[in-house]
């Protein structure tokens, strides 16, 4: 896979929720094997370096279990193949978890909380230079994705709404040699690599981006949450080598860097790049901090209501409350008796002591 896949929304929500129920491991039970799904991404090289190391096979043993982790080369496809029950858990996004498995009615937690993107989405204009300048405009983006939901925040930070201009919905593979090459494409929304492509466009200007709403596109780990029960050695041993991970990263780890750049389609240079774009929460107590914050109901919030007016809760969902989100300071968003998504800070408060 190539990173330009990474935001891509569930546009086939329908398959997911039609195989959810028949193959997803709800009926989960104790085991010993388990498969992991990561995806090409700044914040989830590590992953792919955990496996090729022998890193994640070592917290692994730790605990007696056996922990595959296997890159999927299409990031959506790697979602779904997690909601039909193929995966154990899988990376993806807090609106991509929300859309997708929990849509399709799948429980799942978001046991870690690697990042949120701080720069990484973007928007690009070839001519205009403020968000304002978007009004009458065809903008070039992947519909119903995170760039789509980026675009939303922006207009409405200046009073201007979705009927003020025209989405055109745009392969991410294609977003670069449509804004460069055509005249009729004079907005992008976009993310990193192709973010850095259309943005360094002579006279073009990039009007906003994921820095403006701080932790609101956030990157996770996600585990089936009756999987995760029966089987607490299974988020132990992964939040365990997550963490071994972000202080080698922290510590700036040049060869462990190198070999994610390389595994990303990139060299050094480009993957700091990258990462200087992504907030990394490189600290357990950190994530931990985050997750148990008033603020992430606030996010969650703002993303269901989204969501639920794109339609992308699902044919069933008569109103943003059909899906129920659960978070750690206690607060449920939507319908209790039916919470498909929780967020966890128990595993990463137990690294932050010490104690897995």
């Amino acid at each position: 896979m190539t990173v330009s896949f990474k935001r891509l929304c569930g546009l086939v929500l329908g398959l997911a929720a039609a195989t959810a129920i028949a193959c997803s491991p709800a009926a989960a039970a104790e085991k010993t094997s388990f498969k992991i799904a990561w995806s090409i991404y700044a914040g989830w090289m590590p992953w792919g370096y955990a496996a090729d190391t022998g890193l994640m096979k070592k917290w692994a043993d730790k605990f007696g279990i056996n922990v595959e982790i296997v890159q999927i080369n299409d990031y959506v496809e790697s979602i779904n193949q997690y909601t039909a029950g193929g995966f154990d858990g899988c990376v993806m996004t807090n609106m991509d978890a929300l859309t997708i498995p929990a849509a399709g009615g799948v429980d799942s937690t978001a046991l870690i909380v690697g990042d949120f993107s701080n720069g990484n989405d973007g928007i690009v204009l070839k001519t205009g230079k403020s968000v304002a300048d978007l009004k009458g405009e065809k903008i070039n983006l992947v519909e119903l994705s995170v760039s789509h939901y980026l675009l939303a925040r922006a207009l409405d930070s200046v009073k201007l709404t979705e009927k003020d201009v025209a989405v055109v919905n745009t392969s991410d593979a294609d977003i670069v040699s449509v804004f460069t090459s055509s005249s009729d494409s004079t907005a992008v929304v976009t993310w990193n690599p192709q973010l850095a492509e259309v943005a360094a466009v002579k006279g073009a200007t990039k009007v906003f981006d994921s820095s403006n709403i701080p932790g609101e596109i956030i990157d996770l780990m996600v585990v089936n949450t009756a999987t995760l029960k029966d089987n607490p050695a299974l988020g132990k041993a992964l939040v365990g080598a997550w963490y071994e991970m972000m202080e080698k990263m922290a510590a700036g780890d040049e060869a462990m860097l190198t070999h994610m750049a390389k595994a990303s389609g990139t060299d050094l240079a480009g993957y700091k790049a990258q990462l200087a774009t992504t907030r990394m929460f490189f600290k357990p107590a950190e994530a931990a901090e985050f997750v148990t914050s008033p603020q992430l109901a606030k996010t969650m919030e703002l993303v269901r209501s989204f969501s639920f007016e794109h339609g992308l809760l699902g044919e069933g969902a008569k109103t943003k409350d059909a899906v129920g989100i659960a978070v750690p300071s206690g607060e449920f968003l939507g319908d209790k008796a039916n919470v498909k998504l929780r967020f966890d800070a128990d595993a990463m408060k137990l690294a932050a002591d010490g104690k897995l």
